[in-house]
């Protein structure tokens, strides 16, 4: 990476897997920009130097094109050699079969794990005129690559992610790293909607409720360390599509 001065992007930091995320770069003395609907009181409160807050509905694109065409972006970017955009934001809502999913819950989740993502990596890509590197993270899932039962549209959009990623690094540009990045079965508020899903809309629910009895979910802090220990790794983009339990 650059010797001069990363700034990063994180989504959804408000709590979970995002709030990790953020918090494992402050801890490096990575300025933060972080964008979610609600704010981060104890991060703010722990980082007041290096964390910048935005409330913004990631799921409104109106409002994402918005800030998007404000100068906020290229204000944080000031003075970055590398620029890191980590894509984390999302949801897993609609679940269950097609016809139980109603068209604005889909229109929603596809804005907010697709749309917004893909909006924000394409301003990265001209943010900040002293950037000699930029770094996109999607965060991806096992259910881009496995489907399953009821999660037509987690499936579906988490796919997107991958193919973008793998589409993007075709451009074949030296100054742009991209991977979409599977975190793992990480013990977040997602996996505990999932234990709380009726048999009904998502029959392979008892697989989750064993995997959080036997131990097997790993915390937000461990895959997080991972996925930014990759993202700023030399490794880093080699590869489109990557999952933090293959890595080193």
């Amino acid at each position: 990476m650059s010797d001069l001065l990363t700034k990063a992007i994180v989504t959804g930091h408000s709590r979970g897997l995002g709030e990790a995320i953020a918090e494992a770069l402050l801890l490096r003395g990575i300025p933060v920009l972080a964008l979610a609907r609600r704010r981060n009181a104890a991060l703010a409160a722990r980082f007041p130097g290096t964390l910048e807050e935005v409330e913004l509905d990631l799921a409104d694109l109106a409002g994402v094109e918005r800030w998007l065409a404000s100068d906020a972006l290229q204000r944080f970017s000031a003075g970055a050699g590398t620029l890191l955009l980590v894509n984390n934001a999302g949801m897993l809502q609609p679940v269950g079969a097609l016809e139980q999913q109603d068209a604005g819950s889909i229109a929603r989740a596809v804005s907010l794990n697709v749309a917004t993502p893909l909006m924000l990596a394409a301003s990265l890509a001209v943010a900040g005129s002293d950037a000699q590197e930029r770094r996109i993270v999607h965060v991806s899932s096992g259910a881009a690559r496995n489907a399953y039962p009821g999660w037509s549209i987690y499936c579906a959009t988490k796919a997107a992610l991958d193919h973008h990623a793998r589409a993007v690094a075709l451009d074949a540009s030296r100054a742009l790293r991209i991977a979409s990045v599977a975190p793992g079965v990480v013990d977040t508020d997602m996996q505990g909607e999932i234990r709380a899903t009726g048999l009904e809309r998502f029959p392979l629910r008892e697989k989750f409720d064993s995997l959080k009895r036997d131990g097997l979910l790993a915390s937000p802090a461990q895959s997080a360390q991972k996925l930014v220990d990759y993202a700023l790794s030399d490794a880093f983009g080699e590869t489109p599509v990557a999952d933090v339990r293959d890595l080193p």
